[in-house]
């Protein structure tokens, strides 16, 4: 049976979500193209592109603009399926901001470490997350506290 949330193996993803974030908001772009697993099978789907392969994905990185990136995380979720595979799905929103974005990982274990498979990114106008939090907090089973 596959073990899913081995402590262990948690705390690594954690701890190679959370350098890649540092990269991210630095624009660390030596890093961020290393944390992606270095394969044509790896794909990135951005706000605006679908990037497939590793070689797409540095392209765009290398030119991408270097504005304020700069974000909050919450709604962090990181399920590990047994010792070699995870993922990482989060919401942010950009300072000064009221539109919230999502961001899915797909992390592989590799010879060189945790690295990420697959990502996507996309933006969730501000009307429509209003509209999810209602339904979602409707549909929420009685907590019993007053």
């Amino acid at each position: 049976m596959l073990e899913i949330n081995i402590p262990e193996v948690v705390a690594e993803v954690t701890a190679a979500f959370m350098h890649y974030e540092r990269a991210l908001v630095a624009n660390d772009v030596a890093t961020l193209d290393a944390m992606f697993w270095n394969n044509p099978n790896t794909l990135r789907f951005g706000i605006a592109e679908n990037l497939y392969g590793y070689e797409a994905i540095a392209s765009f990185r290398s030119t991408r603009p270097a504005i304020d990136l700069t974000r909050h995380l919450k709604n962090t979720v990181i399920v590990t399926y047994g010792r070699d595979f995870a993922t990482a799905n989060t919401e942010f929103q950009r300072i000064g901001s009221n539109v919230t974005g999502r961001q899915s990982h797909v992390w592989v274990r590799t010879a060189d470490g945790w690295r990420i498979a697959a990502a996507h990114v996309s933006l969730m106008p501000p009307s429509l997350r209003e509209a999810t939090r209602i339904a979602s907090n409707a549909s929420a089973p009685a907590s019993g506290a007053s």
